[in-house]
């Protein structure tokens, strides 16, 4: 999600079909036994010559009858399309896949071996396995999106379809009270076409529909308990466009290879925009430089808080601001070929209730109701209005326009370059750990 230059003050907010074999039933050994009591009356004889003969000690059994076996589902091996197979199943004992581990150089590269610094590796276990968790329902879902989004899908089936698939990977539907808490959408997810860049999420009864020649940006969050995984790519459909998404790849991947302990993140934004604005693209004739959006960063991710305390930019700057040991960064970058430049405009979508915000006497009801079901469903992390209808909420723009006018919650805008022009975007996590530098949301795809 993206983060706007510190002076504006704002924060942006391989898969196959699922293998169900049925275990295969077998005989259920039943013991039960019929047999019948043989009577001797000594004062009968007649009787006994006269009527049928009583079984003989020994006489053969009734033949036993097989009781048939339930048949029990054996545990999934591979994900379903759309994706519904829970990733805890996948990679049982919390065994889930790591990124891309990059050893540190020169000066840090003892920490490679450093057994102090190992130590304090496995103390962060949960850390790591919430973490690898998130990430890989990220990879499973982008996966899956990335095949199956199509000019003519309207952006509330693509929006619809991401979510669910998040949801149902790490299990929690977010419908129930603070379950949305413990696992799912770490913000909403992203789906900007051209000239604009950053938090487009559709709202409901919205009828924009993907079209062939469109540049589209999925910027996608997923989060188990509040570590948030934020990864973007771009999709584009027509080969015009190719040169501009290969430029903001290379820049974000130039990017991670700066970053680590002890990196200045001024030096890192420099090194962005060198890598970036090596590109050019043609479109009907005209050749335009492709720029760094200087107003757009990466940032740090804080736990339930997608925007931490430090940006990286995209361009060079004199932040001599350093990476530390321990920080979660989002490397994140866009290129345009307009002005380089975004402002806030259209519908607003993306919401997130302010962790600072101090305490405010509220006089309208509907607001009061509403930062409830805000702090008790979403706390910190960010939610759209779809997010609040699909909980049966009604009516509620007033109380929410008024929790944003007091402060409490904080709106982000569509961020746009100039109309007509076409943007990209591409971003990865990395976690700075004390002996490498992790890609945590790294996978075959970018």
């Amino acid at each position: 999600m993206a983060a706007q230059a510190p002076t504006d003050e704002l924060s942006k907010l391989s898969i196959s079909e699922a293998a169900s074999a049925a275990g295969k039933s077998g005989p259920d050994t039943a013991t039960a036994t019929n047999g019948n009591l043989n009577r001797d009356d000594d004062d009968s004889d007649d009787d006994a010559e006269d009527g049928p003969e009583a079984p003989a000690a020994g006489a053969a059994k009734k033949k036993k009858k097989r009781k048939p076996k339930k048949k029990k589902k054996a545990a999934p091996t591979a994900q379903s399309d759309p994706p519904r197979v829970l990733i805890s199943q996948l990679f049982p004992n919390n065994s889930y896949p790591k990124g891309e581990e990059v050893e540190y150089l020169n000066e840090n590269s003892y920490r490679t071996t450093s057994e102090e610094k190992r130590h304090l590796d496995n103390i962060q276990s949960e850390f790591l396995t919430d973490y690898r968790h998130a990430a890989e329902a990220h990879r499973q879902t982008r996966q899956w999106a990335q095949k199956n989004i199509k000019p003519g899908q309207s952006l509330i089936e693509i929006a619809e379809g991401i979510e669910n698939s998040v949801r149902a990977l790490v299990g929690h539907q977010g419908l129930e009270e603070g379950d949305a808490l413990k696992a799912g959408m770490g913000f909403p997810v992203g789906l900007s076409i051209n000239h604009c860049a950053a938090h487009y999420n559709p709202n409901s009864g919205n009828k924009i529909v993907l079209e062939q020649d469109d540049v589209l940006k999925v910027d996608i969050g997923v989060h188990v308990n509040g570590r948030i995984v934020d990864s973007a790519f771009t999709l584009a459909y027509n080969e015009r466009y190719n040169p501009l998404l290969e430029a903001v790849k290379a820049a974000t991947n130039e990017g991670i290879k700066q970053a680590g302990i002890d990196a200045r993140l001024g030096e890192i934004g420099g090194a962005i925009q060198e890598v970036m604005e090596s590109y050019e693209i043609e479109l009907n004739g005209t050749t335009y430089p492709i720029k760094s959006i200087r107003n757009l960063n990466g940032h740090t991710i804080l736990p339930y808080s997608i925007h931490g305390t430090k940006s990286v930019p995209i361009v060079k700057s004199n932040d001599q601001t350093k990476m530390e040991e321990g920080d979660v960064f989002a490397i994140e970058t866009f290129g345009s070929t307009g002005q380089g430049v975004v402002h806030e405009e259209g519908e607003i979508s993306h919401y997130a209730r302010r962790g600072d915000a101090g305490k405010v006497d509220l006089r309208l009801s509907s607001a009061k109701s509403l930062l409830k079901v805000i702090d008790k469903q979403f706390g910190t992390l960010p939610f759209c209005r779809r997010f609040l209808d699909r909980l049966g909420q009604e009516k509620y723009l007033l109380g929410l326009n008024n929790l944003v006018s007091n402060g409490i919650v904080e709106a982000y805008p569509p961020l746009v370059d100039k109309k007509g022009s076409y943007t990209a975007q591409y971003e990865h996590t990395i976690l700075i750990r004390p002996t490498v530098k992790e890609v945590i949301s790294r996978g075959d795809d970018y």
